[in-house]
């Protein structure tokens, strides 16, 4: 498989839960499990990439790579651009985006949408998907639904119903007609590092705003983003303190792995 970087972005001030990088989960800081964890997807490399001075002295004290990051950013993939130029990595590098909070990440998602990004040059950008078999969720506006071409290419992403099945529904609304192919966003990107350094110029689109959608301003301005399909969602990131202790009870239930790097 082609060589990939996770790079980590990891910034100290959560709106929702303050500070939650360096939380405690099964005995060191969510940032180190979450870099541990992405470490057994096969990666090159494994960096955070932080803004804060206590975030980079845990990880450099768990033996990990750690960038310092200018406070400024306005989002995420800008850190992840500073990051790949602080790395020196070239225009065609492949990155996959792997957000702090997520140590309960499957590794086999980071090695696919990897995968994904090396089997497609034309992409500037690769996510995955998996299906919706509910009808709550598929109606459910925190539920980022993706259609996409027959060669897996996104024509958009939405909060709204999509597609919307205008016959079946006229009918009821409790239950998906069999085979509409709604797709739920699972929100982990791979890019080439040229994107990266070109999105710090790219303006932001009407849909993005109204959305709330970061990634509708790649299409908006042309990119080609490849959307692949996981057979299950993954576990639920840590936004709140009632996910620290779900990611902590999960944990503490699970045996250790041997070979668990760090």
């Amino acid at each position: 498989m082609t060589a990939f970087t996770v790079l980590i972005p990891a910034r100290h001030a959560s709106t929702r839960l303050p500070g939650k990088m360096l939380a405690e989960v099964g005995g060191v800081p969510l940032i180190v499990r979450t870099a541990q964890q992405a470490l057994r997807s096969g990666a090159a490399q494994v960096v955070v990439a932080t803004d804060h001075a206590d975030i980079e002295q845990v990880v450099r004290d768990a033996g990990l790579p750690v960038l310092r990051t200018r406070e400024d950013h306005p989002s995420g993939t800008d850190r992840l651009a500073e990051a790949a130029d602080l790395l020196g990595l070239p225009d065609e590098a492949l990155i996959v985006n792997v957000q702090g909070d997520e140590p309960l990440l499957p590794p086999v998602l980071i090695q696919q949408v990897a995968r994904a990004l090396a089997d497609t040059p034309e992409a500037a950008i690769a996510t995955l998907c998996h299906p919706i078999h509910s009808a709550t969720d598929f109606f459910n506006p925190n539920v980022v639904k993706v259609s996409f071409d027959q060669r897996g290419r996104a024509l958009t992403f939405s909060r709204a119903p999509l597609p919307y099945a205008r016959d079946a529904f006229a009918q009821q609304r409790d239950a998906l007609p069999e085979g509409l192919p709604a797709y739920r966003h699972i929100g982990i990107y791979g890019y080439r590092a040229h994107f990266l350094r070109a999105y710090r110029q790219l303006q932001a689109c009407p849909l993005e705003q109204f959305e709330a959608l970061e990634q509708l301003r790649a299409l908006w301005h042309g990119y080609v983003i490849q959307v692949a399909i996981a057979a299950d969602a993954p576990p639920a990131g840590v936004d709140t303190a009632e996910d620290l202790e779900r990611v902590r009870q999960w944990l503490t239930s699970q045996p250790v792995p041997d070979n668990m790097p760090g």
